[in-house]
């Protein structure tokens, strides 16, 4: 039954009534947030009729929310994707993706977190994707770095860093870096320049973010209001879902950045030139076509020498809240079996004695946790020092730019050219669906027809 309570003003006259219908609980134990709605009374109106006005109105909102068709009068939208989130988090959602819907709301809630759900329109949407793609919206922000050497002024004021630190707020780790003329957030650079008694424009240089979002990215912001709103329809808190009415930016497919054979070869030879380690990895990389935290998560019990094959059923990943981390496989299909030549078995059973050896001059220092790929001290390494490490690679040896995922875009593209289907290709690549690989790969297919139209032309139709 609804729950009915009085709001009266300063003076004691009543004003209106709050409305709680209760819901229950949901599957995971806990208690839902009520439906809730406001009746306001007429100035007009006695006591005795408003209670019985807004209790024929209870009755029918409690029947409407029932029925699921009618919406929460005071639901904004920031608190019901809070909820809506929590609730995935609960549900076994993976945690990278969780932080990464958290770091979309840090600019969707200050344009429409206020709104209530009742209220939001796809005018609300379409202001917030064209804020997204002004300039300033990308990643980063305006920044000041200091324009004179700061350590005299401190002395001068007879001041230390950490005192500095604690009588602003400012964290000592940024006032460390702007004294060392690094780059800091403007609010930093505004209370080091008051402590100093200075101006800020007298003492930083400040630096604008002009760098915009890209289509797509916007279009994720988007994923996240239509799946939030999309779980508003379902509980009845919203008629339909207003997200479906809005207007996109136009993505543009970018074509894969992929190898070519030269470029490979030329990778493997300056391969030839470095640690075994990093070798293995890197061949790896290329020859699975396995992501970055896949490779990082392989352990040895999951490599079978006898079947030349390996389990990819493990994930490491890096988050600011969690640090370095294991999780299951982006999805079902990515736990998967993935064979090998006998030229990657052999390389890894010479990395393997060599990582014995390792273990052994180490000692007690070495943690051995079973990783292929591990820091000095067999903790898993952070994902990033991949990307650290090829990029400093390919300065080296006056190579291209490399990343982990042109491995997997080239090693896709190779059996494409070659005459591999689909299915087989998305296998390997652990996608969800083929036709993610299709899609992906569409531009390498077509020139691989191309291809295959030749070879037809060069048997069926030439003569000679």
């Amino acid at each position: 039954m609804a729950n009915l309570q009085e709001r009266r003003n300063k003076t004691g006259k009543l004003i209106s009534y709050s409305i709680r219908v209760h819901r229950g609980r949901g599957p995971d134990g806990k208690q839902l947030k009520p439906w809730t709605a406001t009746f306001d009374v007429s100035p007009t109106w006695t006591e005795k009729s408003a209670r019985k006005k807004a209790a024929d109105f209870a009755a029918t909102f409690e029947k409407e929310c029932r029925a699921g068709i009618t919406s929460d009068s005071r639901q904004t939208f920031q608190a019901y994707c809070d909820y809506v989130l929590e609730t995935k988090e609960a549900r076994g959602a993976k945690h990278s993706t969780i932080v990464r819907y958290r770091e979309l709301t840090e600019r969707i809630y200050p344009v429409i977190g206020h709104i209530k759900l009742k209220d939001l329109r796809a005018d609300h949407l379409n202001a917030l994707y064209t804020t997204l793609g002004k300039e300033g919206s990308g990643a980063g922000s305006t920044h000041a770095t200091a324009k004179i050497d700061l350590v005299p002024l401190i002395k001068k004021n007879s001041l230390t860093r950490a005192s500095i630190a604690d009588s602003t707020g400012v964290s000592l780790r940024a006032v460390y870096a702007a004294v060392k003329g690094k780059p800091v957030n403007v609010e930093a650079a505004k209370a080091i320049s008051e402590a100093l008694g200075r101006a800020l424009d007298k003492t930083f240089t400040v630096e604008k973010n002009i760098r915009t979002l890209s289509p797509k990215t916007v279009v994720e912001h988007h994923r996240l209001i239509s799946t939030v709103l999309d779980q508003a329809s379902k509980e009845g808190l919203v008629p339909f879902n207003v997200a479906s009415k809005a207007t996109l930016p136009k993505v543009q497919r970018k074509e894969v950045n992929y190898f070519q054979l030269e470029q490979v070869a030329a990778i493997r030879s300056a391969l030839e030139r470095e640690p075994i380690k990093w070798k293995t990895l890197v061949h790896l990389l290329l020859i699975t076509g396995a992501r970055r935290g896949e490779l990082l998560g392989l352990k040895w019990d999951k490599v079978d020498f006898e079947g030349n094959r390996i389990h990819i059923c493990n994930n490491v990943l890096y988050s600011s809240d969690r640090g370095i981390y294991e999780d299951t496989p982006k999805t079902s299909t990515s736990d998967r079996f993935i064979t090998l030549p006998p030229e990657t078995m052999q390389l890894l059973r010479q990395y393997r004695a060599w990582q014995s050896g390792e273990r052994l001059r180490l000692g007690g220092y070495y943690q051995d946790q079973g990783f292929l790929f591990a820091q000095d001290s067999g903790k898993p390494m952070h994902p990033d020092n991949v990307n650290t490490w090829l990029k400093n690679f390919s300065k080296r040896h006056g190579l291209p730019h490399i990343n982990p995922h042109a491995f997997r875009h080239s090693m896709a593209s190779l059996l494409y050219f070659n005459g591999v289907d689909s299915v087989s290709i998305s296998k390997r690549l652990g996608h969800a669906q083929v036709s993610t690989t299709a899609n992906i790969y569409a531009h390498v297919m077509e020139q691989a027809d191309q291809k295959n139209a030749d070879i037809l032309a060069n048997v069926f139709l030439k003569n000679g």
